[in-house]
């Protein structure tokens, strides 16, 4: 019989003292490194749903899609499809994407694998088109200060408590050019307002 090493002798003691030197995974999960990139996590109160996320995704991992009916416009994000690269969280302008520690991405349903925010549209007056969520344009107003009065759309969104004069067409035009002005228009239909007050188009 072959006597044991002194080597391994001691290995067994100290793991009877200390404990055994493997960890205890799939039991226990093992700590991820720092700066570990892991499963994605919205911040729902902090995401204005402005698309930027779905724009850079090199995997297409984040859908933008209008729900006109509803007047909603909602992110979705597909976890199989993500390939934590990091690049959603870099370019989202409120720090509303974060990712976690963790890793464990198996499950036996795809119940509840997607996430998604869902935010207020605000539809074009004149043709009904989508134009952007309320806080995403709210973010943009705040963000440029006094010059987001040079933008009507804007300057409305910001004082739309405050009640206006109503508006009447006049004798024998399609619609009123002046009070197109404050209303919430989408950017081809402001073009058509400013073309047909000035050149009459």
């Amino acid at each position: 019989m072959k006597k044991p090493k002194l080597r391994e002798l001691g290995e067994a003691v100290r793991a009877l003292v200390k404990g055994p030197y493997t960890v205890n995974f799939p039991r226990v999960p093992s700590p991820a490194a720092s700066g570990f990139r892991g499963i994605m996590v919205f911040e729902e109160e902090k995401c204005i749903v402005c698309g930027a996320c779905a724009e850079v995704c090199p995997a297409g991992a984040r859908e933008l899609t209008d729900s006109l009916g509803n007047k909603t416009r909602r992110i979705t994000h597909h976890q199989e499809r993500c390939i934590y690269c990091g690049l959603c969280e870099a370019h989202c302008p409120w720090k509303a994407i974060h990712h976690t520690e963790e890793y464990d991405l198996a499950q036996l349903t795809r119940d509840n694998y997607d996430t998604f925010v869902e935010k207020e549209l605000l539809m074009c007056e004149i043709c009904g088109g989508p134009i952007a969520t309320r806080e995403q344009l709210l973010w943009i107003a705040r963000t440029a200060g006094e010059l987001a009065y040079a933008n009507p759309t804007l300057a409305f969104l910001l004082h739309q408590d405050i009640e206006g004069v109503e508006t009447t067409l006049p004798l024998g035009a399609s619609r009123a050019y002046r009070s197109d002005h404050l209303r919430l228009l989408c950017p081809t239909c402001r073009r058509e307002v400013y073309l047909q007050e000035i050149w009459g188009y």
